[in-house]
């Protein structure tokens, strides 16, 4: 017999859960930051930013930079860093076959509920091959009035589905997308690759992650177990 799904839909972030593009997009921050006054190493970089949104951290840059946060350099950080996701980005390993599986299981009920800008966020489904399993479901922190940490995004993805967002599965796996999860009421399935660092457990559970998972080919099986 076929399990039944425990959740009415699935919302998944993206960036670090379907796509490989964290290195890629703070590699160019972290030039273009350094460009500007602020000398930070690609981890460094990546401590402050992941999860974010960039425009969200206009004061720390400015203060750093010792120069004003114009729309002008945001919009060169995200032709720029557009380029090489064109370029290099790959998807996360297993996770389109992952989400194909989960797409049939709960009927097309899946979104993509993403902090980065939605022109971002297309371009990277389209590049994976993911583009046609979100379609009409896609949904950006930049389009919202708060950005995650704040539930929002997952709010609004689960308003356009028609379902309770407590009867939402969501894929995060950052600290950021797992606190927005839990607000908005969702079970958050924190992913949690080795590549992450041995404190990534530890920081998804303090945010409230309930289930922690390694392999994005474990998680059709977890989300009707």
């Amino acid at each position: 017999m076929t399990a039944l799904p425990r959740f009415d839909a699935v919302l998944f972030d993206c960036d670090g859960v379907l796509v490989d593009s964290e290195s890629i997009t703070n590699g160019v921050l972290r030039d273009m930051l350094e460009e500007a006054g602020w000398r930070l190493s690609l981890a460094e970089c990546m401590a402050i930013f992941v999860g974010k949104a960039v425009k969200d951290e206009r004061a720390r840059i400015e203060v750093e930079t010792g120069k004003p946060f114009r729309d002008e350099w945001l919009k060169q950080f995200q032709a720029r860093r557009n380029e090489q996701l064109r370029l290099r980005l790959q998807p996360i390993a297993h996770a389109p076959e992952a989400v194909a599986r989960i797409h049939a299981q709960f009927a097309g009920r899946i979104a993509c509920a993403s902090g980065a800008d939605l022109g971002k966020v297309r371009l990277q489904l389209e590049k994976t091959g993911m583009m046609h399993l979100f379609e009409g479901h896609i949904f950006s922190g930049h389009d919202q009035p708060r950005s995650k940490p704040h539930p929002d995004v997952y709010l609004a993805a689960a308003r356009a589905l028609g379902v309770d967002p407590r009867r939402c599965a969501v894929v995060e796996d950052t600290f950021t997308g797992a606190t927005a999860g839990v607000a908005a009421g969702a079970t958050v399935f924190g992913f949690c690759p080795p590549e992450a660092g041995h404190d990534s457990p530890r920081r998804m559970r303090e945010a409230g992650a309930q289930v922690l998972f390694q392999d994005m080919a474990d998680l059709p099986g977890l989300l009707v177990a």
